[in-house]
């Protein structure tokens, strides 16, 4: 058993929390620390089985962060903030050796643009202290990272093409929402998308392309091509791939909010004058809509989120999907969070369960996919994300 720090006290982090103390085996004490105390101390309060402390911390200062590691001494620092303090964080685990997790790949505050290659240069230096920093263990990144590998071990000679496919057909009664944190939600949407094709990066307009694709147990629903984080992993680790590309779905009545604030100029990130004072408009715009972990209560309908390979198996074309169904209501009846925080905080936990029981041990700076699938695969049903494969016709969603 081990002592773990969550840092963040959001939608995600209080499942995680939670979903920690389920698995008491593993954590055998939290503490959740973040800029407001209470929302941590709101955490803490719903867990009884195993010790709970807060603290306050800015997770923007290295040396804060590295304050409270030594004093706790934990095994593990879970990142559970926001992608903005994935590289403080990461300095702190450098100073005092402790490993590191996170769900989400480093963003610059000023720059709305997300990629590796700032926590990928830690490689050396984590290598060098004999740690660990596991990134994007959430579910897509993290999961759908798994699920790849898996495939690739299991079930497939050569992988051709990857599509990853997000469905969030869950309805939470709201004009205009978003499932996670508004700011970093929005900057990902309205930039332009990419999807790796023939050994290089194909871009494409915000939204550009579109298909419907039938997600299984759930419904047919129109599904757009955007970039995520996995995709620059999965191509460096699989470099097989001939294509891969990420879809989510996205309803008319959100594109139509959300473009009539990008007309506007509410998406913006650059300081705009406002009675003298400077405003960033998306930042404001984060303070009108509803607070992610608050949308678990009434929430109702299905995920479905998931895998689809195309390759060759004993020399004959092969195509499977590989996938999982959630419900929103379930989710918050066992955890107050809606699925969008379940399905990313439950890959959270088992990540940081492997590491601290050193079935996944490797020093420096790894993707999900490097890691043995296995002992992954064989547990996440068990804590409430259980997977199903299609093959065959079965299996072409795209």
């Amino acid at each position: 058993m081990s002592k773990v720090l969550i840092i963040g006290a959001g939608g995600v982090a209080n499942v995680v929390a939670k979903k920690c103390a389920q698995n008491s085996a593993d954590y055998s004490e939290l503490l959740i620390a973040t800029r407001t105390k209470s929302k941590a101390d709101k955490i803490a309060s719903s867990i009884t089985n195993i010790p709970v402390s807060t603290a306050k911390v800015d997770a923007d200062d290295p040396k804060e962060v590295a304050a409270i590691i030594r004093d706790f001494k934990p095994k593990l620092v879970m990142n559970i903030a926001l992608p903005y303090q994935d590289l403080s964080i990461m300095d702190a685990c450098l100073e005092t050796g402790v490993d590191y997790l996170d769900t989400a790949n480093y963003e610059p505050k000023d720059v709305a643009h997300f990629e590796y290659s700032w926590q990928w240069a830690y490689q050396e230096r984590f290598k060098k202290t004999g740690i660990m920093a596991l990134l994007g263990s959430g579910f897509d990144p993290g999961q759908t990272n798994v699920y790849t590998a898996w495939l690739k071990k299991h079930h497939f000679d050569r992988m051709d093409t990857l599509d990853i496919v997000d469905c969030n057909n869950g309805d939470h009664g709201k004009a205009f929402a978003t499932n996670f944190n508004p700011e970093i939600n929005i900057r990902e949407i309205t930039q332009n998308g990419r999807y790796w094709q023939d050994g290089k990066w194909v871009e494409t307009s915000p939204l550009e392309i579109k298909a419907d694709i039938a997600y299984p147990e759930v419904q047919v629903r129109g599904s757009y091509v955007l970039f995520h984080e996995e995709l620059e992993s999965l191509v460096k680790n699989f470099p097989e791939l001939k294509r891969a590309r990420f879809w989510m779905t996205f309803g008319d009545n959100y594109i139509k909010h959300l473009t009539v604030l990008q007309n506007v100029g509410m998406t913006r990130i650059d300081p705009v004058k406002f009675n003298g004072v400077d405003i960033i408009p998306l930042e404001f715009l984060k303070a009108l809509l509803p607070a992610p972990d608050s949308l678990g209560e009434g929430y109702s309908g299905l995920t479905c989120i998931g895998c689809q390979v195309v390759g060759e198996k004993d020399g004959k074309p092969k195509t499977a999907f590989v996938y999982n169904v959630c419900d929103h209501a379930k989710c918050f009846a066992e955890t107050g969070g809606q699925a969008i925080s379940y399905t990313t905080a439950v890959p959270a936990m088992l990540g940081g369960a492997l590491m601290l029981r050193g079935t996944w041990k490797k020093a420096g700076v790894v993707n999900m996919e490097e890691m043995d699938p296995d002992p992954f695969m064989n547990e996440i049903g068990k804590w409430g994300l259980p997977w199903k494969l299609l093959e065959g016709d079965a299996a072409k969603l795209v």
